[in-house]
């Protein structure tokens, strides 16, 4: 990996970036993060710089990223993560992004597709290398399939609704997006992660830095985890609701009525944002890096212990403001 070029004065995030417009969004707490300008705030009087870095390429990019030394941490899915992990990314998880996001199985219209099953040997539109790809898989193993059975075409999320919409494949897999199209009226969703057994399929985000980051300023990391734990309690205050997802909408592109209808029938947002490195989340991932590498994604497996490094957040219990 190279080695970092970070100027003494700077932090640079890389992000996903989500957003259906010309707004740039990754979702949940990098939204409330980012337009509400709070890690800005915080280093200000150090005149430390912070640089969000939105990525449309998703995972594999950010992994590039890392690689190249062009960035310090990193907002991303868990499947991305674990692929650059294996690969030989010198990272450190230092704290929960997202939990239990949940994805569905977007079809047209008139489609007959009603189960796993109806998709062998039908064209499914799947972003690999990014989240949504090791969550399909998950979901797959509920129904004893796997993408073999299926034709697979890899494509990003605005090239699969586009896809689909047109008729060129039959399904596609995917969050917002997906609901996006049951929205206006140019797809069914049959299937999603709220029905599969345990939750299957659904996927995490991690908060990534680099080992070379972390040990050169870890103060600066648990500033900024510290943020990053005032805005999820903010994101998660009932009060706070309307707001949230008034935020959520701006940034993203996707109406209100849409994110409000995912948090229907969701854990509280006050778990699904928890910041904890806690037991489940930490069995999640475990299983998420089994999936991986049955799936033949990695080839080497991952050292979670070493993977971990849960203590810059548990610093911040006693500094966070309530």
């Amino acid at each position: 990996m190279a080695q970092p070029a970070w100027a003494a004065s700077e932090i640079r995030i890389a992000v996903s970036d989500i957003g259906a417009t010309t707004r740039h969004s990754g979702g949940g707490l990098v939204d409330v993060l980012y337009a509400r300008q709070l890690l800005e705030q915080e280093f200000a009087e150090d005149g430390i710089q912070v640089r969000w870095v939105f990525i449309k390429g998703a995972g594999p990019l950010i992994n590039e990223a890392f690689a190249n030394g062009q960035v310090d941490l990193a907002y991303l899915g868990d499947l991305a993560s674990i692929i650059g992990k294996s690969g030989g990314l010198d990272t450190r998880v230092v704290a929960a992004a997202a939990r239990g996001v949940n994805h569905y199985l977007a079809v047209r219209p008139d489609s007959s597709i009603e189960t796993f099953a109806d998709l062998k040997g039908k064209r499914v539109g799947l972003f690999r290398g990014t989240a949504a790809q090791l969550s399909f898989i998950d979901a797959l193993q509920t129904a004893g399939l796997s993408e073999r059975d299926l034709r697979v075409i890899n494509l990003d999320f605005a090239a699969a609704s586009a896809a689909l919409a047109a008729g060129h494949i039959d399904a596609t897999w995917g969050g917002n997006n997906a609901l996006a199209l049951a929205e206006r009226g140019l797809a069914r969703l049959p299937l999603s992660t709220k029905q599969t057994r345990d939750g299957a399929g659904q996927l995490s985000g991690l908060v990534l830095a680099t080992r070379a980051f972390a040990e050169a300023h870890p103060d600066w990391l648990r500033r900024l985890l510290s943020v990053h734990r005032q805005a999820a309690r903010w994101a998660s205050d009932p009060a706070n609701l309307d707001a949230y997802l008034e935020l959520q909408s701006h940034q993203s592109g996707y109406p209100q009525s849409l994110l409000r209808a995912e948090l229907e029938g969701a854990p509280p947002l006050s778990e699904l944002l928890s910041p904890e490195l806690d037991q489940g989340f930490v069995e999640k991932l475990r299983a998420s890096v089994a999936s991986a590498r049955q799936a033949g994604l990695i080839r080497r497996d991952i050292d979670l212990q070493q993977w971990l490094a849960p203590e810059f957040l548990e610093q911040t219990r006693a500094t966070a403001t309530p």
